[in-house]
């Protein structure tokens, strides 16, 4: 068999799998997947339907397998179960605890697909992979609050909760879900408020009653990145010139305190960020390496940056 047909092999074999993993699936999508024009994915839904396999849909709209149709159990590749341990291990760690023994079930179940030698796979190096995560753990009042919110995204239900802010304030909000995010080793809702009218960010860990409604929600809010930059506060652009030799010790946090661009010049990295702490947080970690840096813009960092020398200079005369 030459090289062609097993790359077809295995195109028509990762299509299957698209079909019995989602509702539908457009051949346009197929055809970026796998990087082919989109007649060779006509072909290859063909191919599948000459051997036996009940796909409805047509060219132009979409493909989905037969309602009630059953296959056997997909069998994995070593590489795959492998994937399968290392993200079992990131779960465990990075997970929301709500998440948890969801995700446990569910690898039983793959875990019982498996072949005897890949299961034995497993037992082998299940306990020479290990995370070590030094994130302080939050506190959920709330059982499967999770999947609540994300059961409220799927059905375009409102949710009902009771928050509770940085200072202690606790409100009722109506907020319609777009998205759930995790940074800076918290889990957030991306929402539309109905009291503010306007998107909003809630931390998980702060809300104290949710409940999903029986009100539904028509608006499309597109994708949560689309919104998040809309509900942060005020963003300031920064940009330094940074000596090359102290780059290696910012990679851990040049992204947390916002890098949006990285550009090499002769006379250094030139680093440009989008924060939105400009009064605290980016000034006291720009000292950290300040005399490897020079403030290109704004000014208002220089100010900034100044008055927190001069400050810690009389604190420690």
């Amino acid at each position: 068999m030459n090289d062609h047909y097993l790359k077809k092999l295995d195109r028509v074999t990762a299509i299957l799998t698209q079909l019995q993993s989602k509702p539908i699936v457009r051949a346009q999508d197929l055809a970026e997947k796998f990087e082919v024009s989109v007649r060779t994915i006509y072909r290859d839904v063909k191919t599948l339907e000459n051997a036996g396999i009940p796909i409805v849909g047509e060219a132009g709209s979409g493909y989905s397998l037969m309602e009630g149709y059953k296959l056997p159990p997909v069998m994995f590749t070593k590489e795959e179960v492998l994937s399968f341990i290392t993200a079992e291990k990131l779960m465990q760690k990075f997970s929301h605890e709500s998440l948890g023994n969801h995700y446990k079930t569910a690898m039983e179940k793959l875990r019982s697909v498996l072949r005897h030698s890949d299961k034995n796979l497993i037992q082998n190096i299940e306990n020479q992979i290990d995370i070590f995560d030094y994130s302080p753990k939050s506190d959920d009042s709330i059982k499967n609050v999770i999947p609540i919110i994300l059961e409220s995204i799927a059905e375009k239900k409102q949710l009902s909760i009771e928050y509770q802010s940085v200072d202690g304030q606790v409100s009722n909000r109506t907020i319609e879900a777009i998205g759930i995010f995790y940074e800076f080793t918290y889990w957030y809702i991306m929402a539309f408020c109905t009291l503010r009218k306007d998107f909003r960010q809630f931390r998980v860990d702060r809300i104290l009653k949710i409940s999903k409604t029986e009100i539904s929600f028509s608006q499309e809010y597109g994708k949560i990145n689309d919104h998040r930059r809309v509900a942060s506060k005020t963003v300031t652009k920064i940009k330094l010139l940074v000596d090359k030799k102290i780059m290696g010790y910012l990679i851990n946090s040049k992204s947390y305190y916002g890098l949006i661009e990285e550009k090499e010049t002769e006379q250094g990295i030139e680093m440009t960020f989008e924060t939105e702490w400009i009064d605290e947080g980016f000034p006291r970690w720009l000292i950290t390496f300040a005399d490897y840096a020079t403030i290109l813009e704004p000014e208002l960092l220089k100010t900034k940056m100044n008055n927190l020398i001069t400050k810690i200079a009389k604190d420690f005369k």
